[in-house]
């Protein structure tokens, strides 16, 4: 699994309040909604990170 990395990120409140009942209603945490928007916009944007070797399970090649 990539390792994560941990780094502040400041939003209004209203915004805050918004991830949050989206996460609420999708069942994830505040967080992982905030990176799942973030993959879905990469993704779209067609700048997705490519896995490195490093992102696959054992045993899957």
């Amino acid at each position: 699994m990539a390792k994560k990395k941990a780094f502040a990120l400041r939003m209004n409140e209203e915004m805050l309040n918004a991830v949050e009942k989206w996460a609420s209603d999708e069942f994830r945490s505040t967080n992982g909604q905030i990176e799942y928007i973030l993959m879905q916009a990469l993704k779209k944007a067609n700048r997705h990170p490519r896995p490195s070797s490093n992102d696959t399970p054992e045993g899957d090649t």
